[in-house]
Formats: structure tokens, sequence, C-alpha cells
């Protein structure tokens, strides 16, 4: 499973790509309005520093405004990922920027069929929100399962892109059922390191490596 990042933030950015753990970014307006600069300067500074897809969102609610905006995205870089959001208005946005070449990532993902559309709509990724169905006493992880039965019956090219997560358990969920990709903030990555019990072997062991003598080092 591939690692994206869910942020705006440059400096996050840096230090997992510095970890060898980034395969890609996803951002969204919330994202980039969080930072307090200006769009393209943030957006620039991402795509300098990221190989992997970067996801960047469209604002308009009609196919025409949404696929306009669109290659204006992908005009900024050879790995842009256009989001759209899963309307009506925005498959039909899927659709014309992939026939053009564009990769699109449909967002705001909330059911099986809402995936199943995306899909049938040509785009490159699907992300379901899994963090804002629990919120609401929903099964995001379901969400998931369902999903990548409905795309391995179908042999669907699609990926799943897990976004929306809150912690740890939503990412190793996420690798057991066999997501493509889990979109992850800062604060969740860094969590995925830790465990008691490296915390305690360090420790144990810095501690025995005092009583070594003549230590090269």
């Amino acid at each position: 499973m591939r690692f994206f990042l869910d942020t705006a933030d440059i400096e996050q950015i840096r230090k997992v790509n510095q970890w060898g753990l980034l395969d890609g970014v996803t951002t969204n307006p919330t994202l980039i309005s969080k930072t307090g600069r200006p769009f393209l300067e943030v957006v620039n500074e991402i795509l300098e520093e990221v190989d992997g897809p970067v996801s960047l969102e469209t604002v308009s609610l009609d196919a025409e405004g949404m696929i306009k905006e669109g290659r204006q995205l992908a005009d900024l870089g050879s790995n842009v990922v256009v989001k759209i959001p899963m309307t009506p208005e925005g498959m039909k946005a899927v659709r014309a920027l992939e026939e053009e070449g564009i990769p699109t990532n449909v967002t705001l993902v909330f059911s099986p069929m809402q995936a199943l559309i995306a899909a049938k709509a040509g785009a490159s990724f699907v992300s379901p929100f899994v963090g804002r169905l629990d919120d609401i006493s929903g099964e995001g992880m379901k969400l998931i399962r369902e999903i990548r039965e409905i795309f391995y019956n179908y042999e669907v090219d699609t990926e799943i892109i897990v976004a929306s997560v809150r912690h740890p358990m939503h990412v190793l969920e996420a690798a057991l059922i066999g997501a493509d990709i889990c979109t992850v903030p800062y604060g969740v990555i860094e969590k995925l390191f830790k465990h008691p019990l490296t915390d305690k072997g360090i420790d144990a062991f810095l501690k025995d490596w005092e009583k070594v003598p003549d230590k090269p080092f």
C-alpha cells in the first residue's frame, strides 16, 4: 500500500519525504487555506518536492468550470491529479479530462455505488472518506471492503485512496483490506512509528551500551 500525505504544509511534506514514505500528496481548499499563503506559491513548492501524484481540487460546481479549472491545474505539473467531486456534473468533467489524458481523483465518496460510478466515468482514483462516515455512526472501513470487492470482481483499474483517516487503525485496516493508497495526516503518520516496546528496547540497549568498555563511538 502506498502512503500519500494529506496536507498542504511543505515542511510536513519534506519531513515525510526524508523518511522515505512519501508516495504522493492530496490537498483540498481547506488545507490550502490553512497555510495562509498564495495558492500558486504553495502548490509550486509541493510539486517541486513531490515526485508522485499531487491531487489539486477544482472549485466549480458545473462540468464546464471543472474542466477549465482541471486543465489549468494540470498545466502546473506533469504529476498533478485533478480532484473532482462526486456529482453528475463532476462525472462529466472526469470523463472529459481523462479523455484528454489528465488523471482525476473523485472525492467525497461515501457509498460503493458512488465509487463504481466514478470508475465507470474513467477516474484514475476514487477517495472514500472513512472518518466522516465513522463520525455519523457509519462504518468507514466496511465501505473500503465493499469497494475493494466490487473493483476486484470487475477488474476495475481505478485505484482506491482511503481518505479522511483519523488514526493508525484506519491505516492498518486499509492495508489488510488491500486498498491501493492511504492518504494520511501528518499527525497520524507520526503515530505509525510509535510503540512502547520500541522505546523500552532502545532505552535498555543504550543503558547496556554504557557498560561496554573501550567503545569505538
